[in-house]
Parts: structure tokens; sequence; C-alpha cells
């Protein structure tokens, strides 16, 4: 392996020269400066990320925990990442992407002097990462947002509010018995904050306007509409539905497409990716979630927290509704 050692003798130079030269903490020549890239090219070496923190304070790296696990919504998450990529480049960042879900692995990368600063997304209700996170020397952003008191800056679509404005539209619309059809029951189990969020603002809404509201884990495959036909079934009365499960959607969808203008046809909002509310075009209202302009404002957060600049321990982005077409129950009414 090619040392640093190396390269100084192969320019002539001493270990600290190469050093400056890499870091630009010092003015060099530019005769030696330009010796000491010739000899790093020839001899093709790469420094240790750990000897690069250590030569100049920064990696220029940021972590992204996605931790890939049972009922993640991959395309959501992707589109998550693909906006952290795109602030960070701007910001002369690199994104190191860690699939694990554990604390270890952001202890990991924070002590191997891997990454400048952390972001952590399929953040829980009560995260077991919190007290490694806090822990750290590089500064940490969460993309979700924990319960109880917050020491981690948090970034995150307002689900909470989401669902309040989902039950405000359906009720004026003149539904009384509503029905919220969720994420697969893995998500639920394991209390991922957004997930909780939804629920809690959603019944909430259901009791603050004197509406019946329920809710449902289903699977984000096609296996979901037998457990929304199910419900259904079982429960006529319910005429507003909240759809939130990207993959379950598209069937969802159809099924109720299917039905209008029958009278038996529910009314269908979709709290959904910008993929999701294409397939639902003309059929639901929408609830789009940002995900990319999350992962950019993510990305905006920690890099002005390297920056040393002052950032909200909270921000939550907005939600806002798009009327679609009219159903069945609009035209009644």
């Amino acid at each position: 392996m090619v040392t640093i050692s190396d390269v100084a003798r192969e320019a002539g130079v001493s270990t600290s020269t190469v050093s400056y030269v890499m870091s630009g903490k010092r003015a060099i020549s530019a005769d030696t400066r330009d010796r000491v890239q010739a000899a790093i090219a020839r001899l093709g070496y790469r420094p240790h990320a750990g000897a690069r923190s250590l030569a100049s304070r920064s990696t220029r790296v940021i972590g992204l925990q996605a931790p890939l696990r049972t009922g993640v919504d991959v395309p959501v998450i992707m589109q998550v990442v693909a906006g952290v990529v795109q602030r960070a480049r701007v910001h002369g960042y690199d994104i190191l992407l860690l699939s694990s879900d554990e604390a270890e692995g952001l202890a990991r990368a924070s002590r191997g002097s891997m990454v400048d600063a952390l972001l952590i997304m399929d953040v829980e209700s009560e995260d077991a990462r919190l007290a490694t996170i806090a822990e750290l020397d590089q500064p940490s952003v969460l993309i979700g947002l924990p319960a109880g008191r917050r020491s981690i800056p948090c970034i995150d679509f307002d689900f909470e509010a989401a669902g309040w404005l989902a039950v405000d539209r359906l009720v004026g619309l003149g539904h009384t018995r509503l029905a919220l059809f969720g994420a697969p029951e893995a998500v639920m189990e394991r209390h991922t904050s957004y997930a909780d969020r939804l629920i809690r603002g959603f019944l909430e809404a259901c009791e603050a306007r004197g509406v019946e509201g329920s809710t449902h884990p289903i699977p984000d495959s096609a296996e979901a509409l037998a457990e929304v036909d199910a419900v259904l079934t079982a429960d006529p009365g319910i005429t507003g539905i909240l759809v939130h499960n990207d993959g379950a959607l598209p069937f969802i969808a159809d099924r109720i497409r299917a039905h209008v203008p029958s009278a038996t046809a529910p009314d269908c909002l979709a709290l959904t990716s910008r993929e999701g509310a294409l397939r639902a075009h003309g059929l639901t209202d929408t609830i789009a979630v940002p995900a990319e302009a999350l992962g950019e404002s993510a990305a905006e957060m920690i890099c002005a927290m390297l920056a040393g600049g002052a950032h909200p321990s909270v921000q939550l982005l907005p939600p806002e509704l798009a009327v679609g077409e009219p159903s069945r129950a609009r035209i009644d009414s």
C-alpha cells in the first residue's frame, strides 16, 4: 500500500508538505504543489478516510442511514436520498449511504472518522439509536420526529397535520364514518414515527369533528384488497377513506374506480408520493408527501450546522391538499 511517506520521497519533500498540499491548510508554492500532485498521480496514492480527517479536520462526506427494513417504502426512501444527494453536492459534500438499522453502524462511521455529519432516516417514536447519536462527536439530524424531548435536530413532513387536513376534507364532503388504511403491520409494530403521528392526527381530528374514525394497517401489495374489502363489508357505513400506502394504492384505487359512480363507492383521499398521486389522478384528492424536498431540506439543515450556522430544533414541512375530479359523493351532494 502506498503511504504518504512514499509520496514525500517521490516528490522530494517532507510528509507535512504533502499533507498541506492535500488539505490546503497552508500556502505551498506552485512548483512544490505540482511535484506533490504528480507524485500522488504516479503512485496512485489514496489517503485513508481517517488520515484525511486528521489532516484536514473534514472528510467532506455526510453519512446517511437509510435502513431498508420490512415494510419500508423503498421508492419514497430513494426520493429522499436523491434530494439529500443533490443538495449536499451543491455544498461540496458527498454522501456515504449506511444501510444498517442499528446504532452501531452510526458509531462505526463516527469512530472511523468516515463522515463529518450524520442524517438518520426511518425514525421510530421511541428510537433505540437516540442515546448513541447524542454521544457522537459529529452533528446529526433526524429525518423523522421521535416522541418526547428532542435534543437532536429533526426534520420531517407534518404527518399529524396531514391527518387533520384529510379528515377536514372528508367531513367537508359530508362523510361521518371514516377509515385510514395505512402502512403495513411491520411498520406499525415498530412504531415508526410517521405512522404513529398520522394515526394520532387522524383520530384526534375525527374526535374534534364529531365523526367516527378507524385505522387499519394493510400490506403494500394486492393483498391489501382482501383486508380493505373485509373492513368495508363489516362496516358498510364507512364512506370516507384515507389511504397512506403507495404499494396498495393502485389496487384500492382500481377497486373504487370500478364502482364509481355507484352509490356504494366511497370517497377516497390519498396521502401519497408524487408517483402515487399520478396513479390516483382523476379519482381522489391527494396530499403529496414531498419526499425529494424533504431530503433537500435535511441536507440544507446539516450543511448549515457544519458551517456553524443557526438551525431550528424541529422543522416540519406543511401538507397541501390537491383536489381531484368530482366523485360520486361530490356529484350527489
